[in-house]
């Protein structure tokens, strides 16, 4: 009896209304996920139409976006690193539904972690890479926010799916399909950087009809660590298994300019939007995220920067969560 009550409250659905398309005063942006044809994701039946949409063939057609820095990116006028308060970390948060054997893991390969699928404005269909994180509603995934937007003033991606655990076509852990895509406002509007965040908020789905945290756990989250701490980055890389498995690259950030850090890593094309992990336990597949991928000035030169985690990711988590349905 136990059991079936958790079930029960775990499956519950979104409500019927999504919260509106708007920003706040700390900086943060968000729409309602929308199908390309323009009608908003918030209801199961639209929510199973994007994920039956997601053909295998439309996935294998899909293009990992581009994550060249163009010449002259938006970023802070400041070079020097600014921490902007006290260090702060939200705990990882295991799977309440899926077995230890459905979470076994290997280093290069966590349940947490997935690709995202998604379409351009046009109609393209275009990849990136996310990971779940721990929130109380557990609902969100992370990824960059070239992930979720196109930035410079442009528009909002539709048919958002993610898969986590992803690999050579099979989907263990079933789809999930976004209710609600979130950014920075200096993301959206001028293509910042220093800004390149994105959280999504989730419909129930998956093997289990269920949250997304519920099914897979969620990482941890880290804001304020400083720019020189060691991290586990994991993705789907076009240069390395044809974006088809996760890989990894694991070494020390340090400061890039502006509000980034930079790590050695020769992931390119599809690793985008990807988490930076710290204390990445390779036996739950857990760790806290610290960062994610952004961009490289030169992909495939063995080097990449995400967006530092200051205060600023810890403002769009929150608003994320807390626009979230329960």
């Amino acid at each position: 009896m136990a059991g079936l009550t958790l079930a029960l409250v775990v499956t519950a659905a979104p409500a019927a209304q999504a919260a509106p398309s708007g920003s706040d005063r700390n900086g943060n942006t968000t729409t309602v996920a929308r199908t390309s044809d323009g009608r908003a994701i918030t209801s199961e039946a639209v929510a199973k139409e994007v994920a039956a949409y997601w053909t295998p063939e439309r996935m294998a057609k899909a293009v990992d976006l581009t994550f060249a820095k163009p010449a002259g990116s938006a970023q802070s006028q400041s070079r020097a690193p600014r921490p902007d308060g006290k260090a702060g970390a939200v705990a990882p948060m295991a799977s309440r539904l899926a077995s230890t054997d459905d979470l076994r893991v290997q280093l290069n390969e966590s349940q947490t972690v997935g690709k995202v699928y998604f379409n351009t404005p046009g109609g393209g269909l275009a990849s990136c890479s996310a990971s779940t994180v721990a929130s109380g509603k557990r609902r969100l995934v992370m990824t960059a926010g070239h992930c979720v937007h196109q930035g410079r003033g442009g528009q909002w991606y539709t048919n958002w799916q993610f898969v986590p655990r992803y690999r050579n076509g099979a989907r263990p852990f079933g789809t999930f399909v976004a209710y609600s895509l979130a950014t920075r406002t200096a993301w959206a509007s001028s293509g910042s950087f220093d800004e390149d965040m994105g959280i999504a908020i989730m419909n129930n789905g998956g093997i289990y009809g269920a949250k997304v945290v519920e099914t897979v756990g969620g990482n941890g989250l880290r804001w304020n660590y400083g720019y020189n701490v060691y991290v586990t980055a994991l993705g789907y890389p076009s240069n390395l298994g044809g974006g088809e498995s996760q890989y990894y690259c694991q070494g020390n950030t340090w400061h890039a300019g502006g509000q980034q850090i930079r790590m050695y890593c020769n992931m390119t094309y599809g690793s985008s939007g990807g988490p930076w992990l710290q204390e990445y336990n390779d036996q739950t597949g857990y760790g806290y995220i610290n960062s994610v991928v952004s961009h490289g000035d030169n992909p495939g030169n063995g080097q990449f920067d995400g967006p530092y985690f200051d205060n600023d990711i810890k403002s769009l988590y929150d608003y994320a969560e807390s626009i979230s349905p329960a």
